[in-house]
């Protein structure tokens, strides 16, 4: 045999396995910061009146605050490349709520501002959010 084609044999397991621990790692889903005390019952909706700004926290967390300073945590339902980097949201809705069952996209701004990423939004938890 070949030792270019032995070495082959012994370097692509290593390399895949390599890759398939990196992906896992990006999908562990990580503890939000800062933490949050539940304060309440998830509710499916929420009005959009009442935001007054959104917190990206990862990948996978958007608190969602008032103008009241009441914040609801929002758990995605799977993580969302870029939404942290990129710290901005998008989302149409033709209801006066942001519901549960409504995407939300990454912002992009390089080279123009448009849709990125589609995010699927979990339960809105009421939360009192923990002093840094």
């Amino acid at each position: 045999m070949n030792v270019r084609y032995a070495l082959l044999f012994v370097a692509a397991p290593v390399a895949i396995g390599a890759i398939a621990a990196c992906a896992t790692m990006l999908d562990k889903r990580p503890e939000p910061r800062p933490k949050a005390e539940v304060v309440g019952d998830p509710a499916s909706c929420i009005p959009i009146s009442q935001i007054r700004e959104t917190r990206i926290r990862d990948d996978w967390t958007i608190d969602f605050i008032s103008s009241g300073n009441r914040a609801w945590r929002n758990a995605l339902t799977q993580r969302c490349p870029g939404l942290r980097s990129r710290n901005a949201i998008t989302y149409e809705t033709s209801l006066t709520q942001l519901c549960n069952t409504d995407i939300v996209y990454v912002l992009e701004t390089a080279g123009g501002i448009r849709r990125g990423p589609a995010c699927s939004l979990g339960q809105f938890v009421p939360v009192r959010l923990e002093r840094r």
